[in-house]
């Protein structure tokens, strides 16, 4: 997911004397600049935009690549719809139909199973997220790695950053995990239902100061980013100031109670909410804040904005016009089913056969584990995801992350940290106690290169990559060695070997 974000709005929160509460300004991050690193030549890419003018939807049905699925096309599909494939999963997926892949992924039944030991810290206790810094993204990256409805918990992740709320202004891990939760649940339903229930959500009436918005004194934050980030797009033509104006009226009302255990109660005080005719679109009416939602999703220009930009979470080139216009026609004739356009998304030829995707950090770090089987027994994975560019539940503003600069000369640092972290439980020990078993004395390079291909769960290199990486596997042991070097030399020989290809270009994207 190769993203970035242009019209980003400032908050504007107004203090009103009805509310005891707390308040949290949201912080702007300024990003420190560092050398791009380019994977095998592809470049982090903006977020397809929908055009101001797209094609009317049609009813003619979305392309498809009907043929059975490769190896390749099953290790691309686990990786953009979920978090990389366990050992053996995507080999057992090809030659099976792609229609029958894909809903196996978009149809799952009943509730996820979490495969695996339970998640623990580094003492073996039972994770804390909504008390324990960090603990957080650890539950989640717990599910991301052990979920066997890994499509669900992608769209959970593309929800988190599609209404980006961070925990540095919502100031309450427990609304958070219930926000997430409330992704979870409607992940591959009705946008319109996903998007009534955001707006009325505890975290975005927090985040986006929809507790201060009242009759007297309507705040336009979440006005202007339902429509420019949610559900229209910036500079389209969708929707004018008067809009913001008179769509910030229509949404007053909400408020919250505070006391030292934080926000709680929740709930729309119809005596706060203007009650007024208002005019949004040229269309008058005494609307309030489902109609807000409403008039949203119904506007002429929201099909193709919210096609084209959940097409840029799995595809990094814009979709055309014959596919854009399909895309719309599946989605409308749908009843704005998530679900229809995802399943059509992901058995297009554009999916399978386009160019790669830069992989987000924390899909890598689910990734990695998942490929060794190694469940969530360490919360250092929240600080070194941040360190990364990505802690969950911390989005840098309303606008998400900037996928972008995900590959840097930082952020490719941290990467390598992270598959170290990943490896230390389960590295070749090169110096083994009395009684431990020693390492292989007479490991071949092939063999060397095959074991730690394996390790990963065979992942497909490119050729320039793995000639590369047999290259250093059949010179960085200079012959003859000592008998006392033969076994830990080798072991060195297979950590350096799973390192080079875990952070090799060919495992940042899919």
């Amino acid at each position: 997911m190769a993203h970035t974000r242009t019209g980003h709005s400032k908050h504007r929160p107004r203090h009103v004397k009805h509310h005891r509460h707390k308040r949290h300004k949201h912080k702007h991050h300024k990003h420190v600049r560092h050398a791009a690193i380019k994977p095998r030549g592809t470049l982090p890419v903006a977020l397809p935009s929908a055009p101001a003018s797209p094609p009317a939807p049609s009813p003619a049905p979305v392309e498809s690549l009907g043929a059975p699925i490769s190896l390749a096309q099953a290790r691309r599909l686990l990786w953009r719809a979920g978090f990389g494939p366990a050992s053996g999963q995507a080999e057992a997926l090809v030659g099976q139909p792609l229609r029958q892949v894909v809903y196996g992924l978009t149809r799952p039944s009943g509730a996820a199973t979490l495969i695996g030991p339970n998640p623990v810290d580094d003492e073996g206790n039972p994770l804390d997220p909504v008390n324990a810094w960090g603990q957080d993204h650890c539950w989640w990256l717990d599910r991301m790695v052990r979920s066997d409805q890994q499509l669900v918990e992608r769209m959970t992740f593309i929800w988190h950053d599609w209404f980006a709320n961070s925990n540095e202004k919502v100031n309450s891990q427990r609304i958070m995990l219930e926000q997430n939760e409330l992704f979870r649940s409607m992940a591959l339903g009705s946008f319109h239902d996903l998007f009534l229930a955001v707006t009325s959500n505890p975290a975005m009436l927090v985040f986006l100061d929809g507790i201060y918005n009242d009759k007297n004194n309507p705040n336009e934050n979440y006005a202007r980013e339902m429509m420019e980030l949610f559900s229209l797009g910036a500079d389209r033509g969708a929707y004018t100031e008067d809009d913001v104006r008179e769509m910030a009226r229509a949404l007053t009302g909400w408020t919250a109670e505070w006391s030292e255990e934080g926000l709680h109660e929740f709930e729309f005080d119809t005596a706060r909410h203007d009650k007024h005719e208002k005019t949004v679109f040229g269309k008058t009416g005494n609307w309030n804040w489902e109609d807000a939602v409403r008039l949203c999703v119904e506007h002429p220009l929201h099909a193709s904005f919210f096609v084209t930009k959940l097409w840029g979470y799995f595809i990094p080139t814009p979709p055309d016009e014959a596919t854009l216009a399909s895309l719309q026609g599946a989605y409308l004739s749908s009843g704005y089913s998530i679900r229809a356009v995802v399943e059509a998304i992901l058995q297009h030829p554009s999916f399978s056969e386009g160019p790669e995707l830069l992989t987000p950090p924390v899909v890598y770090n689910a990734g990695l584990l998942r490929a060794i089987g190694r469940p969530i027994d360490t919360t250092a994975w929240a600080w070194l995801s941040a360190g990364a560019g990505q802690q969950l539940f911390y989005p840098p503003n309303v606008s998400g992350w900037d996928f972008t600069r995900w590959l840097d000369t930082s952020t490719a640092k941290a990467r390598w940290e992270i598959a170290s972290y990943v490896t230390a439980k389960t590295y070749a020990n090169p110096w083994p106690k009395e009684g431990e078993g020693e390492y292989s004395a007479t490991e071949d390079p092939a063999t060397a290169l095959s074991s730690a291909l394996a390790y990963w769960a065979n992942p497909l290199l490119s050729g320039e990559s793995e000639q590369t990486i047999a290259a250093f596997a059949q010179s960085c042991l200079v012959e003859p060695l000592a008998e006392w070097q033969q076994s830990p030399y080798r072991a060195l020989r297979q950590n350096a070997l799973r390192m080079l290809i875990a952070t090799s270009p060919d495992m940042q994207v899919s």
